[in-house]
């Protein structure tokens, strides 16, 4: 079976639309994730905003459809917020924004063209330092998202969740990076017992459990391929520490007591747990096999599309599109054989695999709020 591969919009935040789709035919992927952050957020690392999601309605929904069929090209949307926790304004306006993200994927088609909505839950840390936080967060993960995945199962929608930890959403002094509900496997499988609904899933990506010292092909093993609709392809390098360790993160302490003792100190927030964000194939050694992970993919039947996020250092860190490009190349190259089909022209995506997305010409509906519930 071949997996098509796509890219997530965020590593082009300085292109428009279009000026993407002709750099993903020029990488020779079969699809996008187009990210569609709030303009007005809180977060300014990897976002980017490539639909006008203030402006959306059935003849943008049309417009998008035909571009996109036209560059034979497939895809989804995704905003990435904390919401259950964080600043109290920006919280019920993340959750309004994915309401918004939910409509419009509606519009494109939902589930019927296999337009999803990706997003990240957050973590409430005036909950979670209470005893008993992490199922006071779990419980209220329930209390926010159970009407919103009724809104989106109404619509034929299905929202999925993005496994990063979100290490560096708090300053470098607190002591613990768990910031995001679905870091972990176990929350994932404990979220689903809560809101049972099959209009909610996943979306996998190996790099952010390769530092947390988790084998990705163990976590696969123990997913419900039901719930697994996307996989994000970004590669971790894990770094040796002898001072901190590997299994905690780094402590902020007085830099000039940090200074006589010898021990290294956060550079950032970012700079906690000892690795390089990489891309497979592109310039480094990769802490994870691929070909073993793809295995079990392919094994337990995974269908979806592999989504290059380009955060590595060599590439989408530079600054430099040339580099940037390049390094969704190399990925490209690098996953071809395990993923594509072997042809005399070497390991290619069949483009007789294409499906066209289907417009439906569905009629508009109101934009929905949280208060509407």
């Amino acid at each position: 079976m071949t997996h098509p591969i796509w890219i997530m919009t965020s590593a082009f935040d300085t292109l428009s639309l279009d000026e993407t789709i002709e750099k993903a035919k020029e990488i020779n992927v079969q699809g996008l994730d187009l990210c569609v952050f709030r303009r007005d957020g809180q977060r300014d690392d990897f976002v980017a905003t490539h639909l006008d999601y203030e402006d959306f309605g059935p003849d943008q929904a049309s417009s998008i459809l035909e571009k996109f069929n036209g560059a034979k090209l497939r895809l989804s949307i995704g905003a990435f917020e904390n919401l259950i926790g964080g600043d109290p304004v920006h919280r019920v306006e993340n959750q309004n924004h994915l309401l918004r993200l939910i409509r419009i994927a509606h519009l494109l088609g939902g589930d019927e063209n296999d337009v999803k909505v990706g997003t990240f839950v957050g973590y409430n840390h005036e909950l979670g330092n209470q005893e008993g936080g992490f199922e006071k967060n779990l419980l209220e993960y329930q209390k926010i998202f159970t009407p919103i995945i009724k809104y989106a199962e109404d619509l034929g929608v299905t929202v999925l969740y993005e496994n990063c930890p979100m290490e560096g959403w708090r300053p470098e002094k607190f002591s613990g990076t768990y910031n995001n509900l679905t870091g972990v496997l176990a929350a994932r499988k404990l979220m689903y017992e809560l809101i049972p609904s099959k209009n909610h899933g996943e979306i996998y990506d190996p790099s952010h459990d390769v530092w947390q010292h988790t084998d990705p092909v163990e976590v696969i093993a123990q997913t419900d391929m039901d719930r697994l609709k996307r996989i994000h392809v970004k590669s971790t390098r894990n770094l040796p520490d002898p001072f901190w360790g590997n299994m905690y993160p780094t402590q902020a302490v007085n830099p000039d007591l940090a200074k006589k003792a010898g021990v290294p100190q956060p550079s950032s927030s970012w700079d906690r747990h000892h690795y390089e964000a990489t891309l497979p194939g592109f310039g480094l050694g990769d802490s994870m096999d691929w070909r073993a992970f793809v295995n079990k993919l392919k094994e337990k039947g995974f269908e979806g599309p592999f989504e290059i996020e380009n955060e590595a250092v060599l590439s989408k860190q530079t600054g430099k599109l040339g580099a940037i490009v390049q390094g969704c190349k190399a990925a490209v190259q690098n996953l071809a054989p395990l993923l594509y089909e072997l042809t005399d022209e070497g390991w290619v995506y069949p483009l007789r695999n294409f499906k066209e997305l289907k417009d439906f010409h569905r009629s508009d509906i109101p934009v929905k709020t949280m208060d509407g519930f």
